[in-house]
């Protein structure tokens, strides 16, 4: 497993870029790229037109003659997808460094995959068997690294880092400010808590283990916040060495497919009502699409006859408040709390230097900047509107291509994760690293639990009724 962020990227080399970095960073290439979708997205949107011819995705299908005909039927539109994602990441990589006669042939390879495992989480099975495209990803190129083997030719294209940050870009206009407000101060105040909570928990064990403070934070972001994305924009504001993002996805990822199968499970048994379950894997949970996956499952066991109050979408509805609104948004807050100490404190303390705050800027994830203000926009554009019209207007015409979008670009990066991982990596962990997550993870779902079923647990099993 690969990430781009590494120590030797010292902020005197990154001052001497001065505005150059505009064009040379991966971070900077994210922004446009993410910025410059969702701008097109808008205009389409304002025109009355929508985004969504482009963001095409397999839809449900049954068997495999009903998915050979809608693939056929959509040839077009797939082709012109990958020739934008091919033009876009292609100049990008090339600005920023990358060969395009090794990126070019490796993308398509990897283009292809993607539809496959997209096709694979379009099956009107897949979620019985929780196959969302993020999760298929991972496990899928898991099982080809590992056991088939790659050629070192394909390596141009997994850019697991350029993949993620663009996404996160993405991610932020699907998450407008005025849905925050929708979400209500519950469901902001129990991300809140989780988030802060187990942050500290898993950053004082690791500390208390003897872990460095860098790799410590990057651990407590990966478990508090969005997993890989959080892990990815903390390692690079206080500047950890390059091996302890690995570190940290490794483990996201390990817990992040336990908890798919163990949270629904244990719901289930405990009768919890769908929209209680939901919002307990929203607050357990370390991966977006792994916790959609669960909250997906838990939501389908509902029904007569199974003990199970609630429906399917009460399980999503209060997995997304919880996990997608409200701990999600604080991806750019750690960053931007993390940069500050790691300038003011932890580089003082070990150069015996003075706090230069200039450092806090060139050090901050630039991606986390398009997030916000990929929101702001899409804020800005739905002001005024309800929360039905929202959903009924604005969603389905501006955010949900997107999303769309968004997802075609974590099904990239979750691919290259798993493509370029090697299962050994999970034994070199080492045990302090798993023992301070775990102790997140403990701490994670036990708190909520107690948050979503005895604190507000009358507010999650109301929701939407």
């Amino acid at each position: 497993m690969s990430t781009d962020l590494t120590a030797e990227n010292a902020p005197a080399v990154e001052q001497r870029t001065g505005w150059r970095e505009l064009w040379l960073k991966e971070d900077w290439w994210a922004v446009w790229l993410g910025l410059g979708l969702v701008v097109v997205a808008w205009l389409w949107f304002a025109s009355g037109s929508s985004l969504a011819w482009l963001a095409v995705a397999p839809a449900k299908w049954s068997s495999f003659g009903q998915l050979g005909a809608q693939l056929l039927a959509d040839a077009p539109r797939y082709v012109a997808q990958f020739v934008v994602w091919l033009v876009l990441f292609t100049a990008a990589g090339v600005a920023i460094g990358y060969r395009a006669a090794e990126f070019v042939p490796s993308f398509l390879l990897l283009y292809l995959v993607s539809v496959a495992v997209y096709a694979a989480g379009a099956w009107d099975q897949a979620l019985y068997y929780n196959l969302e495209p993020p999760l298929v990803a991972l496990v899928l190129g898991l099982l080809i690294s590992n056991v088939i083997g790659l050629p070192a030719w394909f390596g141009a294209g997994l850019r697991v880092d350029f993949y993620i940050k663009t996404g996160i870009v993405l991610l932020g206009a699907t998450l407008p400010f005025t849905l925050i407000v929708w979400a209500g101060p519950v469901a902001i105040l129990q991300a809140s808590v989780v988030s802060l909570v187990t942050f500290f928990v898993i950053f004082a064990v690791a500390r208390w283990l003897g872990l460095d403070k860098r790799l410590a934070a990057t651990l407590g972001a990966g478990g508090a916040v969005c997993g890989v994305s959080a892990a990815i924009a903390v390692a690079g504001a206080v500047r950890a060495r390059k091996e302890y993002p690995p570190i940290a996805i490794t483990l996201v990822i390990l817990w992040a497919i336990v908890m798919i199968f163990a949270l629904p499970l244990v719901a289930r048994a405990l009768h919890l009502p769908t929209g209680v379950g939901g919002a307990w894997i929203g607050t357990s949970e370390f991966a977006d699409a792994a916790g959609f996956a669960a909250a997906q499952t838990y939501g389908g066991m509902a029904g007569p006859g199974t003990g199970i109050a609630g429906n399917a979408d009460q399980a999503v509805w209060s997995y997304t408040l919880v996990k997608v609104v409200g701990r999600d948004v604080w991806i750019g807050i750690w960053a931007l709390v993390l940069s500050i100490v790691a300038v003011t404190r932890w580089d003082v303390g070990e150069t015996g230097g003075r706090a230069e705050l200039g450092q806090v800027w060139w050090r901050f994830p630039k991606f986390v900047i398009g997030f916000l203000l990929a929101s702001i926009l899409v804020t800005l554009v739905v002001r005024g509107l309800s929360f039905a019209d929202y959903n009924a207007v604005a969603k389905p015409r501006l955010v949900a291509p997107i999303n769309t979008l968004r997802v075609w670009v974590f099904t990239f990066s979750f691919l290259s994760i798993g493509l370029s991982t090697r299962l050994r990596e999970f034994a070199s962990v080492g045990s302090k690293p798993f023992v301070a997550f775990t102790a997140g993870v403990v701490v994670n779902v036990m708190l909520g639990f107690v948050l979503s079923v005895l604190v507000f647990g009358s507010y999650w099993a109301g929701l939407g009724q």
